[in-house]
């Protein structure tokens, strides 16, 4: 699935993405900015200064791990499937995305049904849920589960590919 975001679901994640990434980003660097100033210049600090970043942080992971998927940018090992003729690539990769698919939409239900246990959980000085940083994970494994369906459906959907070329690829250090 390396590819820019080509339809509006994909767009839409992106965008929810991006904008989660760079708020959350731009929230921890201030708070760690300013309570460091303030260290050094009262030899005091905010309270709540650290509860917040650790609430931000699995947001920010989460939205970087679904850019990361939706751009295909994670690690993968090809060679078996490059080699495979075209309609056993289709079948497999379109049964590979569909397992992928399930799996996600396990962790996304998984993780719902512990919402209750850990909503109980309170954060020492803010009092938020622990539910918070919960549901960051499950609304990222739902989405990356839509994602693998997508991608289980392109992959079915898409044309033959022409046959490979002999040709070494270069690493890209």
């Amino acid at each position: 699935m390396s590819h820019a975001p080509s339809s509006a679901v994909e767009r839409g994640v992106a965008a929810g993405c991006s904008v989660v990434l760079w708020l959350s980003t731009a929230v921890i660097f201030v708070i760690l900015v300013a309570n460091t100033v303030l260290r050094y210049a009262t030899g005091s600090s905010l309270q709540w200064a650290n509860e917040v970043p650790e609430l931000l942080f699995p947001w920010l992971v989460m939205a970087g791990v679904v850019l990361a998927s939706l751009q295909g940018a994670h690690i993968a090992t090809t060679f078996l499937m490059d080699a495979a003729p075209p309609q056993v690539r289709r079948i497999t990769g379109t049964a590979s995305w569909l397992v992928v698919a399930g799996m996600y939409a396990t962790l996304a239900v998984a993780t719902f049904r512990m919402l209750e246990v850990v909503h109980d959980e309170k954060s020492p000085i803010l009092q938020l849920p622990g539910s918070v940083t919960y549901v960051c994970v499950m609304v990222g494994m739902g989405v990356l589960a839509l994602l693998a369906l997508q991608s289980a459906w392109r992959t079915w959907s898409a044309p033959p590919a022409a046959p490979a070329t002999d040709e070494v690829p270069v690493a890209h250090w």
